[in-house]
Formats: C-alpha cells, sequence, structure tokens
C-alpha cells in the first residue's frame, strides 16, 4: 500500500467553537485572564479575536447545560494560544498569577508552556516556541518532547513592569489536543485520510499521538486519557463545539475532501465550509484560505 500524501505544508488551524454554560463569565474570563477581545457578544453567542478584526474564538451559551467533567468524554484536551515571544509569555504569566487561578507549566523542549482551564474546564495552554533549529528528534524521527519546569523567573523579568494590553495581534491557534475514543482510529483518519504527519509516536510510552503539518512539532494531539471508548458529551454538554483546518487553496482542499469521501465520512458543505466528524465524534471544519 502506498504512503498517503500528506497535507499541504502550510496547512494551519483556525476558528474554534466551545459550547459554555455562562456565556458573559465566559466573556469576562476570556477578556481578562486570557487576553482576548470582544468582536461581538448578541444572544447567546460571542466571537473573540486577536487583533480586533478577526474572529479567533467563537463562545456559545448552552441551554440547561451540563458541564463537562474533565477526561471524562472526547473532545477538548486543551487548545493551545501560541503568542510570538517569550516576553509575550512572561506577560501572560504575570497576568495569570495575578488572577489567583491554578496556572500549570511544562517546558516541553520544543516549546514552553502554561496551562489552565476555563470556568467549564476547557483546557487552555497559552505557550511559545524555541526556534525550529533547537528541537531535536529521536533515532525514530519523532521530536523529543519533555515535560521539564519552565524558567519562571526569566519569564517574568522579561515581563519585568512591562504594561499587558492583552494577547498580541501576531497570535495564533498554535495547536489543539484532544480525548479520543481510540488511537489507532484516530491516527487512520487523521494521518491517512487527511494527510497529517505523525510527528511524534507515544502511544506505547503514554498513550498518545501528535500529528502536523509541514514539519511543525504538532498541529493536533490525540490521548486516550479519558479511557479507551470515552463517550461523546452529551449534546447539552460544555466543551468543544468543533474546530477548523484551513488549506492553503481550494485544490488542496479539494483533494483532502476527496480523500475523506472515499473513506467513507459523511461530509456537510455549508457556504464554502466542510465538516466532518472524526472516529470519536469531534466535528472538524475544512475552508480554504481566502
Amino acid at each position: 500500500m502506498s504512503q498517503p500524501q500528506s497535507i499541504h505544508g502550510d496547512t494551519v488551524l483556525g476558528v474554534l467553537k466551545l459550547k459554555v454554560s455562562n456565556l458573559q463569565r465566559s466573556i469576562q474570563f476570556y477578556r481578562e485572564v486570557v487576553g482576548f477581545q470582544v468582536l461581538r457578544n448578541e444572544g447567546d453567542s460571542a466571537q473573540l479575536s486577536v487583533d480586533g478584526k478577526n474572529p479567533y474564538l467563537l463562545l456559545e451559551e448552552v441551554k440547561d447545560s451540563v458541564v463537562t467533567a474533565r477526561q471524562s468524554t472526547t473532545g477538548l484536551y486543551h487548545f493551545a494560544v501560541l503568542v510570538p515571544t517569550r516576553e509575550q509569555l512572561g506577560l501572560s504569566l504575570r497576568t495569570l498569577a495575578q488572577s489567583g487561578i491554578p496556572v500549570g507549566q511544562g517546558d516541553h523542549l520544543v516549546s514552553e508552556a502554561l496551562y489552565i482551564s476555563d470556568p467549564d474546564n476547557n483546557g487552555i495552554e497559552i505557550y511559545c516556541d524555541r526556534p525550529r533549529s533547537e528541537w531535536m528528534k529521536d533515532a525514530a524521527g519523532n521530536y523529543i518532547m519533555a515535560t521539564d519546569p519552565v524558567d519562571i523567573e526569566g519569564l517574568l523579568r522579561l515581563a519585568g513592569d512591562k504594561e499587558w494590553t492583552g494577547l498580541s495581534a501576531d497570535t495564533i491557534l498554535g495547536h489543539i489536543h484532544l480525548h479520543v475514543s481510540e488511537l489507532s482510529a484516530s491516527k487512520v483518519f487523521y494521518c491517512d485520510v487527511l494527510g497529517f504527519d505523525l510527528v511524534a509516536d507515544m502511544s506505547k510510552t503514554m498513550g498518545a499521538n501528535f500529528v502536523s503539518a509541514g514539519g511543525y512539532h504538532h498541529h493536533i494531539g490525540m490521548n486516550i486519557w479519558a479511557g479507551i471508548g470515552a463517550p461523546q458529551p452529551p449534546a447539552n454538554g460544555t466543551g468543544l463545539a468543533y474546530y477548523t483546518i484551513i488549506l492553503p487553496s481550494t485544490t488542496e482542499l479539494e483533494r483532502i475532501l476527496d480523500n475523506i469521501i472515499r473513506a467513507g465520512y459523511l461530509l456537510i458543505e455549508q457556504n464554502g465550509v466542510w465538516a466532518v466528524k472524526d472516529p470519536s465524534g469531534i466535528e472538524v471544519r475544512l475552508i480554504a484560505a481566502v
């Protein structure tokens, strides 16, 4: 069997939508603690941005919602806010510390990361990449990643007493990490069907795999930490509604859509946006860059 063609190296992640239990509480959290700007706030939904022009994060209040317990269902483990500089990460760290919420941390060698949760248990990573020239691979070609202590003092020194004005306009959705029900089926979907490259196979050591486009350390992580065969959240459960993959051209989008159809997955199209559910029932939307 021939090796599937890799997804285009310029593929990136786009808009993410979360279901929340209290919209105004979530808006306040994402604005004051994380640093988003509010683009729109109407009725039961809101659009948040980092540049004041384009939506980055969509929030929708779910009627009669049930807050999904951590690591209990398929769906979001965390979404990862990639800031452009260590100084920006230091400013975020200082702001998080002042907010009083619990903050986790990890130096992953390829990046330095801070971890928090929103009021509905949605996991958030705020991180800064190290230069690609410093990323290392093992003999099998896997990126070498760890969970070492972050240089907290160094980050806070960089921040100093500089004013924090929220997330930089150059902030992007760097990656997303998912709870899946089964690793091998997820690997087939993300690697063989969509064409992401497996860049860190940790299935035997930690029950996780990491895949990417264009040699990045990972755009999508997937784990079975909610248990093999984990159920999908209820319709009124908080958590991930969908995330978006942006292909660099219509030609590349059409090629990936053809792969999805040939693999037997149901595709739904609306206004140039295509939706498909992965083997764990997680909705993925695909669009071409404008």
